[in-house]
């Protein structure tokens, strides 16, 4: 059995995968804030999981951890994780310590792109196909599994589309470019371009602009317009088979994925090149419940980062 844990901002989900692939025990928990925290959370998720699976922590086949932030998946060290409260943290390590066990960690994005290739793998009974896996949270960024392996890059950064500058007049993005497509497409650029008291800005945009509000109508195609424009970048660069878009505005569904191909459609009428990839047809949101990134944690032991 291989066990994964997703450790998020506020919650820590963990799931089992058993040798034929299917998914057995899952736990969620309130993840702690700082590198102690952090380390003990990990160890509790692990200590309820090995409950539950009735083994003890050496008998899992693989033990791997998704995470915010940079993450070098040679040596297990996590880097700006900021919701977490970690500048610096030899996660890896010290839960090797602590479990006697080989841990390994990747930078939650990636863990949910492997993830979602095995899960919609399972569901379209195919296992071999390239995918691209675009995380729409609070920003953006992208996963990409080629061959059944995680493309990862020199230095870890392949995906991280979200700080490729789009508008050399917009906003300047938190990593200090200006107009980067994390600024039109992403939760934090709805929150600046669409500022409601409401609890789901996203939804509320939706609802307005489905409703007729002008205002809206003109937030929601410029951020479908960034989706899409994610979209062909990963299309065009990458030419995988899918692009899967999960995160947390993936809640929106249809709305989301409609929208997205609507203006992937548009472009096409325009472009003989672009029709002739069928970019519309390619895109797809990830089902609600798929627990995408614990999924993917699972396998990164399976899937480590090569030796240099």
């Amino acid at each position: 059995m291989r066990l994964g844990i997703d450790i998020g901002g506020t919650k820590t989900a963990a799931v089992a995968i058993g040798a034929d692939g299917q998914l057995s025990d899952q736990v969620r928990m309130p993840t702690g804030f700082g590198a102690d925290a952090v380390v003990a959370t990990a160890l509790r998720t692990v200590e309820r999981m090995t409950q539950l699976a009735g083994l003890d922590a050496h008998a899992f086949d693989s033990i791997g951890i998704g995470i915010p932030g940079t993450v070098d998946g040679a040596t297990g060290r996590v880097t700006h994780a900021v919701n977490l409260g970690l500048e610096g943290l030899d996660l890896g390590p010290r839960l090797a310590d602590r479990l006697g066990v080989d841990v390994r960690v990747e930078n939650d994005v990636k863990a949910a792109a492997l993830g979602a290739h095995h899960l919609l793998g399972i569901a379209d009974g195919i296992r071999a196909h390239s995918m691209a896996y675009l995380n729409l949270g609070t920003g953006l960024a992208a996963g990409i599994v080629l061959g059944g392996h995680l493309l990862r890059g020199t230095h870890g950064v392949a995906g991280e589309i979200g700080h490729i500058p789009v508008d050399p007049a917009g906003e300047v993005c938190g990593c200090g470019q200006r107009g980067c497509l994390e600024t039109v497409a992403s939760g934090s650029a709805i929150a600046r371009l669409w500022p409601t008291e409401q609890p789901l800005p996203a939804v509320d945009l939706f609802d307005r602009a489905e409703a007729g509000d002008v205002r809206a109508l003109l937030v929601r195609e410029q951020f479908l317009t960034g989706v899409a424009s994610a979209v062909r970048l990963l299309a065009l660069t990458t030419d995988v088979d899918d692009v899967v878009i999960g995160g947390g505005l993936a809640a929106l569904g249809d709305r989301l994925v409609d929208g997205v191909r609507r203006i992937l459609g548009e472009w096409a009428d325009e472009s003989a090149f672009l029709a002739s990839l069928d970019l519309p047809r390619r895109v797809q949101v990830i089902p609600r419940g798929f627990p995408a990134a614990a999924v993917g944690a699972a396998l990164v032991g399976e899937d480590p980062w090569p030796k240099s």
